[in-house]
């Protein structure tokens, strides 16, 4: 019996902290998909007009890159703290 109720205590202990890195992750996740798909946006765009706008456009399309890289960093770090 006293076995059963340790278990159960450390499922529900363990169970919030897992959530909170799944939820860390898919978020993290969304975010970088959204980072790439602005930043192939841009590139499109870029392409499509002419200097200095695309240099502009140009520019953002780097810094959605530089963020999409820095958010599917930190979903893979949060998905290797997951508890298996």
């Amino acid at each position: 019996m006293n076995r059963k109720l340790l278990v159960a205590l450390a499922v529900m202990t363990l169970s919030p902290l897992a959530m909170a890195q799944v939820g860390t992750t898919i978020k993290e996740g969304a975010k970088a998909t959204a980072e790439k798909a602005e930043e192939l946006g841009d590139d499109v765009k870029a392409a499509t007009q002419s200097e200095p706008k695309a240099s502009v456009t140009r520019a953002k399309a780097a810094v959605h890159h530089a963020k999409a890289h820095h958010h599917a960093a930190v979903a893979k770090d949060a998905a290797k703290e997951i508890p298996k």
